[in-house]
């Protein structure tokens, strides 16, 4: 099955190797709520900081996040970084957060809800809560997989008890890589429009994990009303404080830095995208500054070249000068194009260019 096309359109940036949509709950809300209705696939991922460090040692990690179609900065670090390096993150939105204006909204028809994972016998209590509460949410079914592989989890009889449910949200809980991974995994066998790893909502719904107060999650300390909860947690979030310490001084203050200057070559410099095609290779030779707000011809070139079956490059030997959105367009092209087998390469990066797609995490990019 040919998986979906990206959204070229999407504003979507790059931060230490993550695509992160600038929107905020309000318009994920309605994201979710339009494929639902629509039954159009929409694949919402929530990195935190434990995503960001997990991606930068398993590339199958990073590169299941870049498949995503929605991916929303679930923790107040990365929003923090991402304005710094001036990304518009309007708020942070938490993946709980959305799940509970779903569970509370009455405005609306109800959207059902299967849950696929948690501990044993947790996701039941939740779906029965949800049930009793009849608003916003309904469960159409709860499936506790156990501990075993993923290959062990996606038999042709659990995916056919998930899409026989008709539920338009599935909720995966199974920790975050192996969620990840089960979801790109069966993806395309799935009927269901809106898919998520939420790993802490089935606790939540259930009742076995109370959530911070609102004014902790507004000041980001909800980590800490979380170890408070799963004192276990301590470990991850000061392995995962640490290791984030060189990414902040080797790639976000070199890159804030380096965006001071790229202020000044908004409007002074322009860009330019020539096409070539000998029949067996697709050239768009790319010329100039390419930044945020100038982007939209690469946009409706990627759109028409994404699918072509020939050989691709993006030649970047006269550019001078990218910022992280576009840095993270490529990322959705060359994920794309992964994701299909088809070939894509990149070529000629050098000087600034080189630079920004390294302080970016994309550094793998290069060697496309």
């Amino acid at each position: 099955m040919i998986p979906p096309r990206p959204d070229f359109d999407r504003p979507v940036y790059c931060l230490l190797g993550l695509p992160l949509d600038a929107i905020d709950g309000a318009g994920a809300l309605v994201r979710i709520r339009s494929a639902a209705a629509t039954r159009q696939r929409c694949f919402a991922t929530t990195p935190n900081l434990n995503f960001l460090i997990a991606s930068q040692r398993d590339a199958a990690f990073r590169d299941a996040v870049i498949a995503s179609d929605l991916s929303l900065a679930d923790g107040m670090p990365l929003v923090w970084m991402a304005r710094l390096l001036g990304i518009p993150l309007p708020e942070r939105v938490a993946g709980s957060s959305l799940f509970e204006s779903l569970r509370g909204d009455v405005a609306h028809p109800p959207l059902s809800v299967y849950f696929f994972g948690g501990p044993q016998g947790v996701a039941t209590e939740a779906g029965r809560r949800l049930n009793q509460e009849g608003k916003g949410l309904r469960c159409v079914g709860c499936h506790y997989p156990g501990f075993g592989s993923i290959e062990e989890m996606s038999t042709d009889a659990v995916i056919a008890q998930i899409n026989a449910s008709g539920a338009d949200f599935l909720v995966v809980a199974l920790g975050a890589r192996k969620g990840q991974a089960w979801i790109v995994r069966n993806l395309p066998r799935l009927a269901v429009p809106v898919v998520s790893h939420l790993g802490a909502v089935v606790n939540f719904v259930g009742g076995c994990v109370s959530r911070a107060p609102r004014w902790m999650q507004a000041i980001g300390l909800e980590w800490l009303w979380r170890i408070k909860e799963e004192p276990s947690l301590w470990r991850r979030y000061g392995s995962d404080g640490l290791a984030v310490l060189p990414l902040f001084f080797t790639c976000i203050l070199p890159m804030a830095w380096h965006r001071r200057k790229q202020r000044r070559k908004r409007d002074a410099l322009a860009c330019n995208i020539e096409r070539t095609n000998d029949g067996k290779t697709v050239v768009l030779r790319l010329s100039g500054v390419f930044l945020a707000g100038g982007l939209a011809r690469l946009r409706q070139e990627l759109k028409e070249i994404a699918d072509m079956p020939t050989d691709l490059r993006l030649d970047l030997a006269a550019t001078e000068d990218v910022d992280s959105a576009f840095v993270a367009l490529v990322q959705l092209l060359h994920g794309y194009r992964e994701r299909r087998g088809l070939p894509f390469a990149l070529s000629g990066a050098r000087g600034s260019a080189a630079r920004v797609f390294r302080w970016c995490g994309a550094k793998f990019l290069l060697a496309a």
